[in-house]
Order: C-alpha cells, then sequence, then structure tokens
C-alpha cells in the first residue's frame, strides 16, 4: 500500500505542476505586465521629484539672482521673467509688483496684482493679498469706483484685511470731501476689537484732522 500511495503522491504532484506550468503560460504575462507598471510608475514618480526639485531650485536661484539687482527697474524686469507655479507663483508676483511700484510702473505693477488676484490656481490668502494691495494703488484717469468696490469686497465681516480696507475706504471718502463717511468708517474702525496698535493711532489721528471726537472708550 505504501508504494502505491507514493505513486499516487508523485502522479498528483506531476498534474499539480502541469496545472502550474499551465497557468503560468496562460497568465504569466499578466503578472509580468503588473511588475513592469509597478516599477516604472516607481521610476517615473522618482523621475518627476527630481524635475520638481530642479525647477524650485532653478526658480529660487533666478529669483535670488533678480533681488540681487540694485536698479529697481532691472530687478522688476528679472523678477518678471522668473517662471513659477502655486504658492511660489504668487511670491514672485507680489515682489515684481513691489519692484513696478517702486520704479514708479504703477501701471504695470497694477496689472500684475491683477493677474493674481484673477488666478484660481493659486491660494486665497494671497490673491486677497493682490485684490488689497492694487485697490491700494491710484492710477491717474482709473474710476475710483473700481477701486473702491474691489476695497469693499474685502471690507465684509470676517475677511482678514477687513480694518486695512476700511482704512482705506475712509481715505477716500476724505480724498473725495465726504468726512461723515469717513468719520463712520473710522469709527467702526475703532470699535473692532481685532484692530492693531497701530492702525488703531492712524485711526485716531485721522479722526483729530477730520475734527471728530474719538469714544473715550476706544481711546487707549
Amino acid at each position: 500500500m505504501s508504494d502505491t500511495d507514493s505513486f499516487i503522491n508523485e502522479v498528483s504532484e506531476e498534474v499539480r505542476n502541469d496545472q502550474l506550468f499551465g497557468y503560468v503560460k496562460k497568465y504569466g504575462w499578466i503578472a509580468i505586465a503588473l511588475i513592469l507598471v509597478l516599477v516604472g510608475g516607481a521610476a517615473y514618480s522618482e523621475w518627476t521629484k527630481a524635475q520638481d526639485r530642479a525647477a524650485a531650485q532653478a526658480a529660487g536661484d533666478a529669483l535670488i539672482e533678480a533681488l540681487a539687482n540694485d536698479d529697481v527697474a532691472e530687478r522688476a524686469t528679472a523678477l518678471a521673467a522668473v517662471t513659477t507655479d502655486g504658492p511660489a507663483e504668487a511670491v514672485t508676483g507680489l515682489l515684481t509688483a513691489a519692484a513696478q511700484q517702486s520704479s514708479g510702473d504703477l501701471v504695470a505693477a497694477k496689472a500684475t496684482l491683477d493677474a493674481l488676484a484673477a488666478s484660481d490656481v493659486i491660494p486665497q490668502a494671497y490673491r486677497d493679498v493682490a485684490t488689497f494691495k492694487s485697490a491700494t494703488i491710484a492710477i491717474e484717469g482709473e474710476d475710483p469706483a473700481a477701486r473702491r468696490q474691489m476695497l469693499q469686497s474685502l471690507a465684509t465681516p470676517g475677511m482678514p484685511y477687513r480694518l486695512l480696507a476700511l482704512e482705506q475706504i475712509a481715505m477716500m471718502d476724505v480724498a473725495a470731501g465726504d468726512t461723515d463717511a469717513a468719520a463712520n468708517g473710522l469709527r467702526a474702525i475703532l470699535e473692532d476689537a481685532a484692530v492693531s496698535r497701530g492702525l488703531r493711532d492712524r485711526a485716531q489721528t485721522l479722526m483729530v484732522a477730520l475734527g471728530e471726537e474719538i469714544e473715550p472708550a476706544a481711546a487707549v
């Protein structure tokens, strides 16, 4: 019986081997394809990371070189030529606009900021900064209503630059001769618990210049 059992086991083992070989022959290409996909995907991922690192390094070097330029107009031109994306694009754009504004090219600065504010690929926080800075730039011949509208969009409750936007609106009211509206805006700033000391001081100074009384509770 033991020889018979051994023979049966050997035959069964050969049958299993033949079946396994058949499966491998029939479906082995799938396993090979999966291995190639996994290895290729890992290689592509590493290549992409290396490309991203190289691009970031190149952009950083270009920014440093541009910022090292002593001539503000040339600095603005160099910054505008730097190609970045995401948050780096926003930072580069803000630096470019600042250089353009410093060089006296307000039209270019405003255009740079407006492009950032309208972008849907950079974080909202940077877009808000760009909107605020653009609204503070007054270009000759520009309709003040457009600037006011931009500032009012930032002066709504909950917006991060609400108080600064209110200050700018009050200054526009002063320039337009509407001192009552300016005073009301300044009071709103002074009554806000989140007002910074510097902004409070500026608002109080402007209130005094307008001949308005400052409420004792608002004074520090």
